[in-house]
């Protein structure tokens, strides 16, 4: 039997994807899988252990034209699946898998393309954008990603039983290795780390700069070292960070931030002892190095991609427009970006204390807990 899955989406959603590779794995253990996902996020895929093979899309390159669609999708049909499963709603994700020529083909799909599915499901996960008149009303998803993808495989595949090892993520000795060296060249022995990662695809998803330079100064205060991570995206907003912080000339404060492949941000999250991020895919890839993490959501709805780990702390923002879904946000002045304004430094220094206190150890000391992955949510809703 020849399976494959397609989700060409982004470093999260693909994290979120890996319970269900486990489930295909256990439940068809001498099938072929295969994971159709984009190009540069191989280094999340490549070496998952449930996996016969990848085919790598690049989707922003020589792929992202009709005519190499079209070829792409032979390439696909000459494979001869048996069954597709796709997990991204988008038009081109939709076109692989229906002209996919699979015996079966399941998941999610626009319209149109789900007239070639066998069996089409809804995504609850992701919000819904509802028309009142000229209002439109925004509905967050109501359930995580991880169990929507499982409803696909319950309900069109009819599997019945369930492997959640939680998100998993493999790496290479070699990337372990460099990891470990760069972290030994930049922080003294003795010292515990703490990860940030302040970028995120929205602007709204975002915690306001000027705090996380704070919890930057109180962290360096206490002996802890600080590693600002991320992509070449984040390197201005990292920037404008460190210089609003008090203490930018600690020996134990660097920036690695664009310099680091996926693979080896991994590993170096492995030597942190916490993960200080923002709603983000490296939040994702930290859930599945096991690194306990501190999150703040303002516009990002908390019910479809809260950090998949029982040990994870998320911060929700106390604002009535909680969640908003949106972009860019539509207020100006003082309360543009009210919903992360109004998640205090205190309060999420608190619970990092509290994590800190409770684990203290690189990620890579820590047991992993199956089975628990239900977040805590602070919700200052309901607090003084």
């Amino acid at each position: 039997m020849k399976i494959a899955v397609i989700n060409l989406m982004h470093i999260g959603d693909l994290m979120l994807v890996t319970p269900t590779l486990t489930t295909l794995r256990k439940n068809f253990p001498t099938a072929h899988l295969t994971l159709l996902a984009d190009k540069k996020l191989a280094d999340l895929v490549q070496l998952n252990k449930n996996l016969d093979d990848c085919i790598l899309i690049d989707k922003k390159g020589v792929d992202d034209n009709l005519f190499n669609l079209v070829k792409l999708i032979f390439k696909i049909r000459a494979e001869k699946f048996d069954l597709v499963i796709n997990l991204h709603r988008n038009e081109r994700a939709s076109a692989m898998a229906a002209f996919s020529g699979a015996k079966k083909i399941v998941g999610y799909s626009k319209p149109g393309f789900s007239l070639l599915f066998d069996k089409v499901l809804p995504n609850p996960s992701i919000a819904r954008h509802i028309k009142h008149g000229l209002k439109v009303e925004y509905v967050p998803g109501s359930q995580h990603q991880v169990h929507s993808h499982f409803d696909v495989l319950r309900e069109a595949c009819g599997i019945e039983k369930f492997y959640d090892n939680g998100l998993e993520m493999w790496i290479s000795d070699a990337a372990s290795r460099e990891a470990e060296k760069i972290f030994r060249n930049n922080f003294s022995d003795g010292v515990k780390v703490i990860a940030f990662n302040i970028g995120a695809s929205w602007v709204t998803k975002r915690w306001i700069d000027s705090y996380f330079a704070e919890c930057a100064d109180i962290l360096i205060e206490r002996g802890y070292g600080i590693a600002f991570l991320g992509g070449p995206m984040d390197r201005e907003i990292v920037t404008a960070c460190v210089d609003k912080m008090r203490h930018k000339a600690s020996d134990r404060l660097k920036i690695f931030t664009g310099d680091l492949s996926l693979a080896v941000l991994a590993g170096f999250l492995d030597n942190c002892v916490l993960f200080l991020t923002t709603d983000s895919g490296p939040m994702h890839v930290g859930v599945a190095r096991n690194i306990p993490i501190v999150t703040m959501f303002g516009a990002s709805p908390v019910p479809g991609f809260y950090p998949y780990d029982a040990k994870d702390i998320l911060v929700k923002s106390p604002v009535p427009c909680h969640p908003c879904g949106r972009h860019i946000c539509p207020k100006s002045g003082a309360d543009n970006l009210e919903c992360m304004k109004k998640i205090p430094v205190a309060v999420v220094m608190k619970y990092v204390f509290e994590l800190l206190e409770t684990y203290g150890e690189p990620a890579k000391k820590i047991p992993r807990v199956h089975g628990e992955y239900q977040c805590r949510v602070i919700d200052l809703t309901n607090m003084p």
